[in-house]
């Protein structure tokens, strides 16, 4: 009998990030090879589950990826592509399907970056989604502008998080702002703004049902933390309350809707001010940032990234189980520092977990089986982060993690 050969994992890494996934694929017994750019080849990478690490220059196209991996696949065979950030899911796409791989191909993909499909798919799947206009056609834009009162969000199409946003308050600040972006302006949309709370949920699929999800608070927006300062916080949604239970449901047939086979997802979600009802605004196939999947594993014992990898190593041909987890409550507040090694010795509560350690922040995470209890802590920090350390920086025109 052929002894089955080790898997070949090719993990894609814009940014540092997805080390728990890369160790993950090592303890499964997978051969690791990570391509990153050239900038992340001194990153806090864990070598020891890598077996060979490459490195390409930041404007490496699509095209040389596959003359690059097509290179390597002639000694050694390529079986999964996996990527680790949201800037590498469509490319990671391109590749599967170039390369006849298991995984998510490029049709599914563009529901998980592009916010224009993923608002028409949705729309016509019956989630509700804020009002939108393509920029492209102006006169169906004036009518939006003239039908849907202002202000609105102007969005680029694929970027992440909230880079790029723009909170427009009338048609004369508008179109300056189209004019700007000339030939660029089909890539962007325009959206209703609704004030609300903002909701995220993260979620494991396999063979396209939800197997697991945690819903979760922001605290003020994380589009007003990127642009005005300030603490991003987030914290467990009391999962017997009447919005974790539409949370999931909502979070269930939106990854039906837009036809995610397996992986993991995060998704946010605005519960209207003005009517309670929950609008779809954005999700994506991949692990939140911000240390969300911190703040998951702490109050139920999942790492998002692993479960990723045990999934994207089983395939169609797999079978993937979740693990047993606890259901306790957990929380973070991050912020931008003045010092650049901020001590945080003097935060002394027990139920302290884990403690950001990053240039220029500060970040505690907190865990316990009461939420209130957690909720109390975040509002606690919130006040004392803006007295011992908050520092203010323009927000950046392209994410750096």
């Amino acid at each position: 009998m052929t002894e089955k050969r080790p898997l070949t994992v090719v993990c894609l890494a814009t940014f540092e990030k997805g080390q728990e996934l890369i160790r993950e694929c090592r303890r499964q017994g997978c051969h690791v090879l990570l391509l990153t750019p050239e900038h992340l080849r001194e990153a806090d990478w864990p070598r020891d589950s890598i077996d060979e690490c490459f490195y390409m220059p930041d404007d490496f196209s699509l095209e040389a990826i596959i003359t690059s991996l097509s290179y390597l696949a002639r000694t050694r065979p390529l079986d999964r592509i996996v990527p680790l950030d949201d800037f590498d899911v469509e490319t990671a796409a391109a590749l599967r399907e170039h390369f006849r791989l298991p995984g998510m191909g490029g049709t599914t993909a563009r529901y998980f970056r592009d916010k224009l499909a993923m608002r028409l798919k949705a729309r016509d799947g019956g989630i509700l989604v804020p009002e939108f206009v393509h920029i492209l056609n102006h006169d169906a834009i004036r009518e939006f502008t003239r039908r849907v009162a202002p202000p609105w969000m102007l969005k680029p199409r694929s970027e992440a998080s909230a880079v790029g946003i723009s909170k427009v308050c009338d048609a004369d600040e508008l179109w300056p702002l189209l004019e700007e972006l000339g030939d660029r302006q089909s890539f962007y949309l325009l959206e209703q703004f609704i004030p609300g709370e903002i909701f995220h949920v993260d979620a494991i699929v396999s063979e396209r049902e939800v197997v697991f999800s945690a819903a979760h608070l922001y605290g003020a927006p994380p589009m007003e933390v990127a642009h005005e300062g300030g603490v991003f916080m987030t914290r467990t949604v009391p999962r017997a309350s009447a919005d974790a239970q539409a949370l999931a449901v909502l979070n269930r047939d939106l990854v039906e809707t837009l036809g995610l086979v397996r992986g993991v997802t995060h998704t946010e979600f605005i519960k209207s001010r003005e009517d309670g009802r929950f609008y779809f605004l954005e999700t994506a196939a991949r692990v939140g940032g911000a240390n969300i999947a911190e703040v998951i594993e702490a109050a139920t014992g999942i790492n998002l990234w692993a479960e990723w990898a045990k999934i994207e190593l089983a395939g169609e041909h797999g079978r993937y189980e979740v693990p047993p987890h606890r259901e306790d409550y957990s929380g973070i507040v991050i912020t931008l520092a003045r010092q650049e090694w901020p001590d945080t010795s003097h935060y002394d509560d027990p139920e302290i977990v884990w403690r950001l350690n990053k240039r220029h922040h500060v970040g505690l995470l907190v865990a316990s089986h009461d939420p209130h209890r957690v909720e109390w802590l975040l509002q606690q920090y919130t006040c004392r982060f803006l007295e011992d350390f908050n520092a203010r920086l323009p927000s950046p025109d392209k994410p750096t993690s």
